[in-house]
């Protein structure tokens, strides 16, 4: 059954509240990252460094290999790196 304007109310209602409770959800679990984040950091670990190492596991190892090289290149065009290792 449509509402007029051709819009079916009530299955746009459904998918309105299902986004609404995903994105409750979806709070409450940044929530709790942010909470096991500040814990880490009070027992020491950097939060930065800790978020870096999360970001690398998501990347299969030649995503990371690649990403390496290329920041590694960079940098030594900049630089900021010291001259290529020779071996």
């Amino acid at each position: 059954m449509s509402d007029p304007g051709g819009v079916a109310g009530d299955q746009l209602r459904a998918f309105v509240e299902r986004i609404e409770r995903l994105e409750e959800e979806k709070k409450v679990i940044a929530d709790d990252i942010k909470d096991v984040y500040a814990e880490a950091k009070g027992t020491g670990f950097d939060i930065k460094i800790l978020r870096k190492i999360i970001s690398l596991r998501k990347k299969q190892p030649h995503e990371r290999e690649e990403e390496e090289a290329i920041l590694d290149l960079y940098m030594h065009a900049l630089g900021m790196a010291g001259p290529a290792n020779d071996a």
